[in-house]
C-alpha cells in the first residue's frame, strides 16, 4: 500500500476547515479518523466532497433503503478483503 501523507486527528483542531469536518467524519466508537478519511485531510475540499457522495450514496431511496445499501456495501467489502 502506498503511504500517504495525512494531517494527524490531533491536529485537525487547528486547521478551520478540517475542525468543521471533524465531526462529520469521525468514527464515533473509536473516536479516531478512519484512514480511508484522513487521507484527504491535506484536501479538505476533496474530504467534503468525498463525504458528500458517501452519504448520498448510502441514503436511502425509493428503490433500496438505506439498510439495503448497508448489506450491499458490506458483502462488496468483505468480498474485496476490506475492512471498511
Amino acid at each position: 500500500m502506498a503511504w500517504i501523507e495525512i494531517v494527524p486527528d490531533e491536529e485537525w483542531a487547528e486547521d478551520e476547515t478540517l475542525q468543521g469536518l471533524y465531526d462529520r467524519v469521525v468514527d464515533k466508537s473509536s473516536g479516531r479518523i478512519d484512514y480511508i478519511m484522513s487521507v484527504h485531510s491535506l484536501n479538505p475540499r476533496g474530504l467534503a466532497a468525498h463525504d458528500a457522495i458517501y452519504r448520498s450514496a448510502m441514503a436511502g431511496t425509493g428503490s433500496l433503503r438505506k439498510v439495503e445499501r448497508e448489506l450491499i456495501a458490506l458483502v462488496v467489502s468483505l468480498e474485496n478483503e476490506c475492512h471498511y
